[in-house]
């Protein structure tokens, strides 16, 4: 199996989230998306490996004003359904772009995460 590294040339392979309550901001990245953090929950890892970084308490939270990241998953209504309980938001229910799902979510803090997934989704039966 290759290594996994942050380091590649021209990828995404640091960020800094804002996050005035690190360690909700921890819990709810390790529920949603499986994300390994510290035990202060200060610094992140992705669940590929492939990204790296900080919860910043000091910096300011810009919703959909700045950059805003997309993260792929397997299930998209699966993570939504863990959205709430780790104390964020789902914004947009899941529309298809093409062959792809995407929704909007905010994070404890307030920051905008979506969320896209490739595919059929695997909805659950309705009531």
């Amino acid at each position: 199996m290759a290594e996994v590294s942050v380091f590649r040339p021209g990828d995404v392979s640091y960020l800094r989230i804002a996050a005035p309550d690190q360690v909700l901001s921890a819990h709810y990245y390790r529920a949603v998306f499986s994300w390994q953090t510290d035990a202060g929950g200060g610094r992140f890892q992705d669940a590929s490996g492939h990204i790296i970084g900080h919860f910043m308490s000091e910096l300011p939270v810009a919703g959909e004003a700045g950059v805003v990241p997309y993260v792929y998953v397997q299930d998209i209504d699966a993570t939504l359904g863990r959205v709430e309980g780790a104390g964020g938001q789902v914004t947009v229910q899941p529309y298809p772009e093409g062959e792809l799902w995407v929704a909007m979510t905010r994070d404890p803090a307030g920051n905008a995460i979506g969320v896209w997934q490739r595919g059929p989704r695997h909805e659950p039966p309705h009531a």
